[in-house]
């Protein structure tokens, strides 16, 4: 199940956020990038609540995989000035649009359950989509101002 909703979100995502990346290109290496961190993200977070259960490993689960996904982001850029700021940013949104999709889906759970799941979906994507975009933009500050330079 974890595995087949993680292929539909990278699927899924790699179309609408390739532009974060700056240059000719961006939507396969988009896809590289993504694909790998995000799997590598899944598989912490699995961990964390495997191992925890409930909330506390919901939250070391997000912690791990948004720590795992920001160094392989700023690996990818050589950014590792970024990577507090980088893995502040995934966690935080992140965290937001998971927890806020949890209510949206509880709360709409007795109206209709693939409405409920969709819910959580929309939120959760919200909250990655957000800490991505600020991720990519911190860890290509170099590149923008090396264009800006030119």
């Amino acid at each position: 199940m974890y595995a087949a909703c993680a292929i539909v979100f990278i699927a899924l995502t790699s179309p609408l956020l390739h532009r974060l990346i700056i240059g000719p290109g961006s939507v396969s290496r988009f896809y590289k990038l993504f694909s790998l961190s995000f799997t590598a993200y899944s598989i912490a977070w699995i961990i964390g609540w495997m191992t925890l259960r409930g909330h506390p490993g919901s939250i070391a689960g997000l912690l791990a995989g948004t720590a795992i996904m920001g160094c392989m982001l700023v690996a990818a850029f050589d950014a590792w000035h970024a990577v507090a700021k980088v893995i502040l940013a995934l966690f935080v949104l992140n965290s937001l649009g998971y927890f806020i999709g949890g209510e949206s889906e509880a709360a709409l759970m007795k109206v209709h359950k693939t409405t409920a799941m969709l819910s959580w979906g929309v939120f959760y994507g919200l909250g990655l989509g957000a800490g991505l975009g600020l991720a990519f933009h911190f860890c290509q500050e170099r590149a923008r101002r090396l264009l800006a330079a030119h």
